[in-house]
């Protein structure tokens, strides 16, 4: 049975950890190792790790910090960033990583998710969606390239496109909200999740507790990640590494019982 999960999201850009708004200038606030032994002491759900930089610039996945995430995470992991082949896709499970995000690889070529869940299993297979609100009408485009190339192609479409695929999870990831910390953009969610069965987790926006408690009040059990929620302390914005308590996570998910 499906359970709903708090995921902490690091990007990393030149092997460093960093942070965005709405997709802009990267801040470093960290070495993404030591971010995750922290996220070890604190039994984190599961962890997502991007690399922003990987698809813009054409660049391999980066194996060896791969593989140094895989040997000290100790929760499931997914990496995206970089990846544009099914062999790609199984070299890094064969690291250890659980799953695999495609993104401008994904939406450019569907049948990779497929050709990937053969080799992996679909469950290993994930897409991220960074989407925007559109300027002038209702609705949202999905872009890539670190939100500077608008693809002009249909959420709901590509949603059920990657359904039909064998997509195992679809991460929605908000331009929009990246990096605020204002809230999920609660809308995008709940349309999102009436779209298909395929489990979706949501990015971008939170900035409390009481955020991620709302998105899963409002659509049930999904995935809530975040990243300056998980890497910031209080107003001033401190770099420090936090995680909810068993308490305080069993209060948030206890409104679906």
């Amino acid at each position: 049975m499906l359970k709903p999960r708090l995921i902490p999201c690091l990007l990393i850009k030149d092997g460093n950890l960093v942070k965005t708004v709405k997709f802009g200038q990267s801040k470093y606030v960290g070495d993404p190792l030591n971010a995750v032994r922290i996220f070890n002491e604190k039994q984190v759900d599961e962890i997502m790790v991007i690399d922003i930089d990987a698809t813009v610039q054409g660049k391999e996945p980066d194996y060896d910090l791969i593989s140094h995430l895989a040997s000290e995470c100790r929760m499931p992991l997914c990496y995206g960033g970089g990846v544009t082949s099914a062999l790609q896709i199984e070299k890094i499970i064969g690291l250890g990583v659980e799953k695999v995000a495609l993104s401008a690889a994904a939406i450019q070529n569907p049948q990779l998710i497929q050709k990937g869940g053969e080799r992996v299993g679909g469950q290993s297979m994930v897409v991220v969606l960074d989407v925007k609100k559109k300027r002038f009408f209702k609705g949202y485009d999905v872009y890539i390239h670190n939100g500077t190339k608008n693809t002009g192609r249909s959420l709901p479409k590509l949603i059920h496109e990657f359904e039909k695929r064998g997509v195992g999870e679809i991460v929605i990831n908000a331009i929009d909200e990246d990096g605020v910390m204002k809230g999920y953009d609660i809308d995008l969610a709940a349309s999102v999740q009436n779209e298909t069965h395929v489990p979706i987790t949501f990015l971008g926006g939170a900035g409390s507790l009481q955020d991620v408690q709302k998105l899963i009040r409002q659509c049930g059990i999904v995935g809530a990640a975040a990243g300056s929620l998980f890497v910031f302390k209080g107003k001033y914005k401190a770099v420090l590494i936090n995680y909810p308590s068993p308490k305080e996570k069993k209060e948030i998910f206890d409104i679906l019982q």
